[in-house]
């Protein structure tokens, strides 16, 4: 009769605790919702002097009453026109400000700000702990404003180098899918602490492995700006891949991408030319390979922060030194800092 009571009691517990959990979510997504935009593209191709026009779909989070607004870069990355939808179904043309590639993240300003945005509360991805609970609002497959939960499943680096940063990673088991990208992962707080990118999957559709940028990652790539990290984007090559490269050591990072009018151009860093894929890895070819900066190696993800730290501690005018593998040879870059 004892045991009877108890699971009886039990089973009133989680219902209640499951009831709560589906108020507080229900509440938690009216309030977060208008913060979330559909990121229309138009793509124009040139094929025998005809125009053909296709569209593409994203997902974005409003961050600020002045009409910035964080995506994914590949959303956006071949749009000749790009529009954002609020919540109340009204569009706006917005222009890209700027983008990294290789982060996967675009920043985005609205040509015409309404009055009644309303802006996500941004978070520390630091602090987000693996096994707490997450939600990501976008519009997968088309379906706009469409809510989707589950868990942070880990955390982790990427050799993905931009603006100075090894990428961060969120994983999660939450349904993503074609539409979310772009689109805002929140904490049960409330806060901002990812920008959805990508999926793992065999089928093409959700397997249950989601990533989405830490918001960390978003803020140091889209708005620490410094006029030497910004200009190029690279990839850090371990120990296997400096291999295949036939470096002089046992790591470096790659150049993929360098930015024109930048510091990286002014110096003379080249970016690859050719696209590739390379033990799983997709990456550009033909690029410099930077060896040291400042006489500092590359040969440790945690060198680019002492490298980072020192570059930073330069004054405008202090000469800057780069020491590239190029074409199979090594190369000293130098200039003046602007």
């Amino acid at each position: 009769m004892i045991n009877q009571i108890e699971n009886i009691m039990y089973t009133l517990v989680l219902l209640v605790t499951t009831s709560l959990n589906a108020q507080d979510l229900s509440t938690l997504f009216d309030e977060l919702d208008p913060s979330v935009v559909t990121i229309e593209v138009v793509e124009y191709k040139v094929k025998d002097q005809k125009i053909n026009a296709s569209g593409g779909l994203g997902s974005g989070v409003i961050i600020n009453k002045e009409g910035f607004i964080i995506t994914a870069a590949h959303v956006v990355e071949s749009a000749n026109e790009v529009s954002v939808k609020l919540k109340n179904g009204v569009s706006f043309e917005a222009d890209v400000i700027s983008s990294s590639t290789a982060a996967d993240l675009a920043l985005l300003k609205l040509r015409v700000v309404p009055s009644n945005l309303k802006p996500a509360k941004i978070g520390n991805s630091s602090s987000s702990k693996i096994g707490e609970q997450i939600l990501v609002i976008g519009a997968p497959l088309g379906l706009e404003h469409s809510l989707s939960v589950g868990h942070l499943s880990r955390k982790m680096k990427k050799n993905i180098i931009s603006n100075g940063e090894m990428a961060g990673f969120l994983q999660t088991d939450a349904s993503i899918n074609q539409g979310n990208s772009g689109g805002p992962m929140f904490n049960m707080n409330g806060e901002l602490i990812g920008i959805v990118s990508f999926i793992l999957s065999n089928s093409g559709g959700f397997e249950g492995l989601g990533f989405a940028v830490e918001i960390d990652t978003a803020k140091k790539v889209l708005f620490d700006v410094n006029s030497f990290w910004t200009g190029f984007d690279g990839l850090f090559l371990n120990e296997g891949l400096a291999g295949i490269f036939n470096t002089p050591q046992t790591s470096g990072v790659l150049v993929q991408r360098v930015t024109p009018k930048s510091f990286a151009h002014k110096i003379g860093l080249k970016p690859g030319i050719i696209q590739a894929e390379i033990l799983g890895q997709k990456l550009w070819l033909g690029g410099d390979i930077i060896l040291s900066i400042q006489g500092l190696s590359c040969n440790a993800p945690h060198d680019l922060g002492n490298i980072k730290k020192q570059i930073e501690n330069l004054k405008i005018g202090n000469k800057v030194l780069i020491e590239v593998l190029r074409k199979g040879k090594v190369v000293m870059l130098e200039s003046n800092l602007e």
